[in-house]
């Protein structure tokens, strides 16, 4: 039987961006929060002497452990889900600071396009336009509307970056608190390549510091380094914003913070209209506590949102044959494999320095900034070209056709080395009516509950995607006067591996009807008042851009409706 623990204001499921951001602002606030984050603890501290390329990028020392949790797969509903055993296709990470701990710091907000995109796909080509079986979906709010809090997270996390003069991304009403990262010679061949075939090229905004710098909250961090090591790693400089030195030090720092570690959420206890608290198993003892709130937040990743829910009996499960329910509904990923990777005889570059978000990118092909009416496809992709440094591990670039192993492998690897640039495209993933989330009826977690299952592929829409956007690779790839160029246009079926993206976005949805959507704008649940979910599986689709920076937005917007439900009640909306 679970302990009983003294009741608290709020309990977070989850210490990474989302639950740090709302701790930080409702103990600011003068709230009690108890945060419960299922791994170990972290500090800049242990990102000392982290640049161990296998230990970090290849054996996955910050991410979830699969042989207790992970989560099964299937294309489609006639086959038989199989648990991922070993990494692959997405990285969800553990511990304090989560996924936002090993991140490559890319910030892009999503377009206006994105948060009405079903009505605004209709108003431009007609609802014929939206094929049969295409679940888009307005989010309930406007880019106008979440915009002062992408400006809030931005000050925050100190994001870099230079003054926007294109139009294809929305306005800022504020620019970014630090200038733009360096320009390295790669990203200037391809910013005048982009020029040159007229399109409108910006630096890449960045939450790896540019420059020394301190927030609204009075947090002081050094400048980026350059080393390479961003992806996969934390950050010992404290350069690359991530919550272990932003948002969790300042909601620790007001005493009004109960964080535990080794905590796991097993479930949401409720009474079909309230929630009075969670359930969770302490993991080195294996001892059960309840820990009662006046508010519950689910603030953990995509795949443990939804499991959370469902194995709570919160909310109805979605239900691909009917159409009803809407836990679990419009999953969706990221469509990638649309690049060109340029090999040059006569240059070389400085590729094994960069940072995660080192680079240059264009939306000339990105949401609805170009004319879908002869295309097969809708929305679009960024094209960015990102000098991220190239580890020795897991790079060794050759051109098509050179031996996989072998004299001639050594010889031509060694070559380019430092010669090979990458043009390639981030493109958005709609909705369907067959992806979706559930629980899994066979395979089980370490503590006998169900994992969640995934039910998703790879469509025509997709590929038709990857094979223009591709084109435009290329275009930008030979303006930059390569020897030798290779397009890569083609996407298989979606398998569990190689590694894609961790990108995972749906399955909670933001909305304004409760009918086709798990919370309001204030991500507060339609069928429990004083729970609010939160995170990418509030995304009602996935945009060609990251997801971190509108995370993080709809988590600021989220604070500040917890901080009215605390004084009033009731439904925000």
């Amino acid at each position: 039987m679970a302990t009983k623990l003294p009741k608290t204001d709020v309990v977070i499921v989850g210490m990474g961006w989302v639950g740090g951001v709302i701790a930080s602002e409702l103990t600011k606030a003068g709230h009690k929060v108890v945060g419960l984050e299922r791994g170990k603890s972290r500090s800049t501290a242990d990102y000392y002497h982290v640049h161990d390329e296998l230990r970090y990028a290849n054996r996955y020392e910050l991410m979830q452990d699969l042989s207790k949790e992970t989560v099964t797969y299937r294309n489609n509903e006639k086959i038989t889900a199989l648990p991922m055993r070993s990494y692959g296709s997405f990285l969800p990470g553990i511990g304090l600071g989560g996924a936002g701990v090993h991140w490559n710091g890319q910030y892009f907000r999503f377009l206006p396009y994105d948060f009405q995109i079903r009505s605004k796909t209709i108003e431009r080509y007609g609802k014929s336009k939206i094929p049969e079986g295409m679940l888009l979906h307005d989010w309930g709010i406007t880019y106008d509307e979440l915009e002062p809090y992408y400006v809030k997270w931005e000050q925050m996390a100190g994001i870099s970056g230079e003054p926007t003069t294109t139009e294809h991304v929305g306005k800022m009403s504020k620019p970014f608190p630090t200038g733009p990262m360096k320009a390295p010679p790669s990203v200037k061949l391809f910013i005048d390549a982009a020029k040159k075939l007229g399109y409108q090229p910006y630096r890449m905004p960045s939450a790896n510091l540019s420059e020394n710098y301190k927030n609204p909250d009075g947090i002081e961090r050094a400048a980026c380094q350059y080393c390479g090591f961003c992806e996969r790693f934390g950050c010992e400089y404290g350069a690359k914003a991530d919550p272990v030195v932003t948002v969790i030090p300042v909601a620790q720092s007001t005493g009004k913070l109960d964080l535990r570690t080794f905590s796991n959420v097993t479930k949401i206890v409720h009474d079909g209209k309230k929630a009075s608290g969670v359930q969770y198993v302490h993991m080195p003892t294996g001892e059960e506590y309840f820990q009662p709130a006046d508010v519950v937040v689910m603030a953990s990743y995509v795949f443990n949102n939804v499991r959370t829910l469902l194995l709570s009996k919160l909310g109805k499960p979605y239900d691909p044959k009917t159409q009803t329910g809407v836990v679990g509904k419009n999953y969706c990923y990221q469509v990638n494999g649309a690049s060109t990777a340029a090999y040059y005889d006569d240059k070389e570059f400085s590729t094994f320095m960069g940072a995660g978000a080192l680079g240059a990118v264009l939306d000339d092909f990105n949401g609805d900034n170009f004319d879908h009416s002869d295309l097969k496809f809708l929305h679009g992709a960024n094209i960015a070209l990102t000098q991220t440094g190239l580890r020795p591990i897991a790079n060794n670039p050759t051109p098509d056709g050179t031996p996989a192993w072998g004299k001639q492998f050594k010889q031509t690897s060694i070559k380019y080395a430092n010669r090979m640039l990458n043009v390639a495209a981030q493109g958005s993933c709609m909705p369907w009516r067959h992806h979706y989330l559930d629980l899994d009826p066979t395979y089980k977690d370490s503590l006998g509950q169900p994992l969640i299952r995934m039910t998703f592929d790879f469509e025509d829409q997709d590929k038709e995607l990857v094979k223009y956007l591709a084109a435009k690779t290329k275009e930008i790839a030979d303006q930059m006067g390569a020897t030798k160029t290779e397009m890569h246009d083609k996407l298989a079926t979606y398998n569990i591996v190689p590694y894609q993206s961790t990108h995972n976005t749906g399955g909670t949805i933001i909305g304004s009807d409760p009918s086709d959507s798990v919370v309001n704008n204030y991500l507060q649940m339609w069928d429990a008042e004083n729970v609010f979910v939160c995170g990418a599986s509030n995304f009602a689709h996935n945009s060609g851009y990251n997801p971190t920076a509108t995370v993080g937005a709809l988590s600021y917007r989220a604070a500040e409706g917890i901080l009215k439900y605390l004084q009033k009640g009731g439904s925000l909306v």
